[in-house]
C-alpha cells in the first residue's frame, strides 16, 4: 500500500514537473498496451457474438429507458463526490460541495478519456495538496478508502444476489458469512491503523451502497429498454463481478474487460450472450457522456473555483 500511495503521489508530480525522453516514452508505451489490450479483448469478445446483434439492440433500444439510465448514472456519481466528502471530512478538509463535485467530475474525465496522462485520482492529490497543503499521502488515503467503500458495497449486493440465482449452489450462510467476517477485519484494520478515516466510516459506506445500487438500477433500465422479461439477477451480478474485474487498470476506462466478463459468464448464468454482450458496452458510452461534462474544467479551469469561499475556510483547525 505504502508503493501504492508513493506511486499516486509521484504521477501526481508529473503536473507540474518536466518529463523525461524516458517517461515520455513510457507514457506513450501505457497508452499503447492500454489500447492494444482493449482491442484484444473487444476482437475476442466479437469473436464469440456478432456484432451485428448487439449493433441492432443498441438502434432498437427504448431510448426513454436509455435515458433513464442515464440519469441514474449520473445521480450514481453525484453521490459518489458526496461519499468522498466524507472521507476528506475525517482529514479535516471539508470541501464546498460544488467544487468536490466539479473535482470529480474531472477526475472522471481523466480516468475514462485520458486513458495514458494523470489519472483522476492522481489530479485530486496533486489539486488539494497544492491548495491546502494537505499531504499527498494523506488525500491518497482518503481517496482509497473511498474506493474500498465501493467495493465493500459491491460485496454487499453481490452476496444479496447470490440468494437469487439457482445456478450458484451454495448455502447463502456461506458467502454471508465470508462477508460479515471480511467486513469485521476490514473495520478492525482501519479503525487500528487508519483511524483518523473512520470518523464518518459507516456514513460513507452507507452512500457507497446506494451508489452501487444506483448502477444497478441504471442496468435495469438498459434491461427494460431492450423489453426484457426474464431474470434480472444474473445480468445484474455478472455486472458486479465485472466491476471488480475493472480494478485492473489495463484496458481504456475498462473497456473490453467488462465485455469479456459478461461473455464468459454467459456460459455459466442463463443469459442471452448478445444482450449480456450489449449491457456493458451501453453502460461504458452512458459513463463516457457523463465524463465529457468534466472537459468543461479543463478548458476552462478557473470555473473549478469559481464563487467559492477562500481556501483556508475549507480546513479545520484542530
Amino acid at each position: 500500500m505504502k508503493d501504492l500511495a508513493q506511486a499516486e503521489e509521484d504521477e501526481a508530480q508529473e503536473l507540474v514537473a518536466p518529463k523525461t525522453w524516458k517517461q515520455r516514452l513510457w507514457s506513450i508505451t501505457k497508452v499503447v498496451l492500454k489500447f492494444a489490450v482493449t482491442v484484444a479483448l473487444l476482437y475476442y469478445v466479437f469473436s464469440k457474438v456478432p456484432l451485428q446483434k448487439v449493433k441492432l439492440r443498441l438502434m432498437h433500444a427504448n431510448y426513454w429507458w436509455m435515458f433513464a439510465a442515464l440519469v441514474c448514472f449520473f445521480a450514481s456519481i453525484v453521490m459518489s463526490s458526496w461519499r468522498l466528502s466524507s472521507f476528506f471530512k475525517s482529514i479535516k478538509l471539508k470541501l464546498d460541495p460544488r467544487f468536490n463535485f466539479r473535482l470529480y467530475l474531472l477526475g472522471l474525465f481523466y480516468n475514462f478519456l485520458l486513458p495514458g496522462g494523470i489519472g483522476g485520482d492522481g489530479y485530486k492529490i496533486y489539486l488539494l495538496n497544492k491548495n491546502y497543503k494537505l499531504p499527498a499521502k494523506k488525500v491518497f488515503w482518503a481517496i482509497m478508502f473511498d474506493r474500498l467503500s465501493g467495493l465493500w458495497a459491491i460485496g454487499l449486493i453481490t452476496v444479496m444476489l447470490i440468494f437469487l440465482i439457482p445456478q450458484i449452489d451454495v448455502h447463502i450462510g456461506i458467502p454471508l458469512g465470508i462477508f460479515i467476517t471480511a467486513s469485521a477485519i476490514y473495520y478492525f484494520v482501519a479503525y487500528k491503523f487508519f483511524r483518523d478515516y473512520t470518523h464518518y466510516f459507516w456514513q460513507a459506506h452507507l452512500k457507497a451502497v446506494a451508489v452501487q445500487a444506483l448502477q444497478v438500477t441504471a442496468i435495469v433500465f438498459i434491461l427494460f429498454g431492450q423489453d426484457f422479461t426474464g431474470k434480472f439477477s444474473p445480468y445484474l451480478l455478472s455486472f458486479l463481478i465485472s466491476a471488480l474485474a475493472t480494478i485492473i487498470p489495463i484496458s481504456v476506462g475498462g473497456a473490453g474487460i467488462r465485455e469479456t466478463v459478461f461473455q464468459q459468464l454467459s456460459r455459466v448464468f442463463p443469459m442471452d450472450i448478445d444482450l449480456a454482450v450489449f449491457l456493458p458496452i451501453s453502460f461504458y458510452l452512458i459513463s463516457i457522456i457523463v465524463a465529457l461534462s468534466g472537459v468543461y474544467y479543463v478548458l476552462r479551469p478557473s470555473r473549478l473555483e469559481e464563487g467559492l469561499p477562500k481556501t483556508e475556510d475549507n480546513l479545520e483547525i484542530k
